[in-house]
């Protein structure tokens, strides 16, 4: 079996693949629709949305497929997203790369494999609309138009869903895409029994770098904050900007006496950033924190709440005094 090629700009792809913010999220119509009327078209018994993770491929939507998610290493979608068109095996026990492929000789018994990569931003591929069938079979150029025509109406989706989800000056996710991730992250804590913790940021003296150097100075700065956020927590964090210079972080599976390691390495990449731009107003900024339990009956606004009464506990206690 010969494992799937790592494209060249896997990070901008993982990357770009979740601030899509759509991996483990619930099944959608929009995307239901689009398989359901592929399967019917092309008269196959398989049909799915794959999206590529770094050690997976999962499943949006799915037609004539129970499971949700396969190892990355053999999945023949990995290797159509390093392809620029659309990735064909006509018969797969007769193709080497194939041929002894658990999907292959088990179930599903892939012989007929007919993969679209969904590219977003031109250049980023991050899952396939693709085709599978139980029997060999040629694909035509008609075949192949109609395929290209459906994968696009997916990537119309895809870019759909982060418009709707993303903040476009930081690309973290807005509070729409906070509210879907979190609610996601604790159902997910709540049935492996692991705690999580939310923390609220605001950012102190805000207002003066709008005043004193402009809005596009203030941009500047929201961007670069959110960035920082995006190198000190995990890829598994729930990074978001509520609005203003309000932002949030959700760390799930994590132990509450972890946290203060978390922050203090947040910490010292805020000063790390300010001492590369000396001439720059420094950033600051004040922290709640509220940790939730999995036995917990406390709801995501109410998180959100507590959150948001340490931070101004904080702010008065560590930053009454104007520069």
């Amino acid at each position: 079996m010969q494992l799937p090629t790592i494209p060249e700009n896997e990070l901008q792809r993982l990357a770009t693949l979740r601030a899509l913010n759509v991996l483990d999220t619930d099944a959608e119509e929009r995307f239901d629709r689009i398989t359901r009327l592929t399967r019917r078209i092309f008269s196959l018994p398989i049909c799915v949305v794959t999206l590529v993770d770094a050690e997976r491929q999962w499943f949006k939507s799915r037609q004539g497929l129970e499971v949700t998610e396969t190892p990355r290493e053999i999945s023949f979608c990995g290797h159509a997203i390093n392809q620029d068109d659309i990735f064909i095996v006509n018969d797969a026990l007769k193709d080497p790369r194939f041929s002894d492929n658990p999907l292959v000789t088990e179930q599903p018994h892939i012989r007929f494999y007919a993969g679209y990569p969904l590219t977003i931003h031109r250049q980023y591929r991050v899952g396939t609309l693709c085709l599978i069938g139980t029997e060999p079979r040629e694909f035509t150029a008609e075949d192949i138009e109609t395929l290209t025509d459906l994968g696009e109406m997916v990537e119309a989706e895809l870019l759909s869903i982060a418009q709707n989800t993303l903040d476009p000056l930081t690309t973290i996710s807005n509070r729409r895409g906070f509210e879907l991730l979190a609610h996601q992250a604790l159902a997910s804590c709540r049935r492996t029994e692991s705690e999580a913790a939310l923390l609220f940021f605001d950012l102190d003296f805000f207002k003066e770098v709008n005043d004193n150097f402009g809005h596009l100075k203030g941009d500047q700065v929201l961007y670069d904050f959110a960035h920082i956020l995006m190198t000190a927590f995990r890829e598994s964090d729930v990074i978001a900007r509520l609005g203003g210079d309000e932002f949030v972080v959700l760390l799930s599976f994590v132990h509450r006496d972890t946290v203060d390691r978390v922050i203090e390495r947040f910490k010292q990449l805020l000063e790390q950033y300010n001492q590369q731009h000396p001439k720059q107003h420094s950033l600051a900024t004040s922290i709640g924190i509220a940790h939730w339990t999995p036995d917990s009956d406390v709801s995501l606004e109410d998180l959100l709440d507590s959150a948001d009464k340490a931070m101004y506990q904080d702010k008065a206690a560590h930053h009454s005094d104007a520069p």
